[in-house]
């Protein structure tokens, strides 16, 4: 079965203080185990065109559908959706099977 991922792209409004955000978010994915792995970056490298005026990348990877489905709905999950979603100015969200063409081999 595939793994399922959770991407999520924001911008975060001018008076947000991000760090409090980022550190809220990997508080949350830390205490939950069916997170199977998380990572997030901050755009330094696109052309402002390209980029469309997101800053930051979030991707949580999920055994399964249903895992991530479980995590949506958790309490957790819910009181912290309402903090990111009041902190960011616009997100754009994808949820989908991942096919794996390559994986490192270190």
């Amino acid at each position: 079965m595939a793994e399922f991922k959770h991407l999520v792209l924001a911008k975060f409004k001018e008076e947000v203080a991000v760090e409090e955000v980022l550190k809220g978010m990997e508080k949350l994915v830390s205490e939950m185990d069916i997170v199977k792995s998380f990572v997030w970056g901050q755009d330094i490298e696109s052309h402002e065109m390209l980029r469309q005026d997101f800053t930051h990348a979030f991707l949580m990877t999920f055994s399964s559908k249903d895992d991530f489905t479980a995590f949506a709905s958790h309490p957790n999950h819910v009181e912290f959706s309402t903090t990111f979603s009041a902190a960011i100015e616009k997100a754009v969200l994808l949820d989908f099977p991942s096919v794996t063409v390559k994986t490192s081999s270190a």
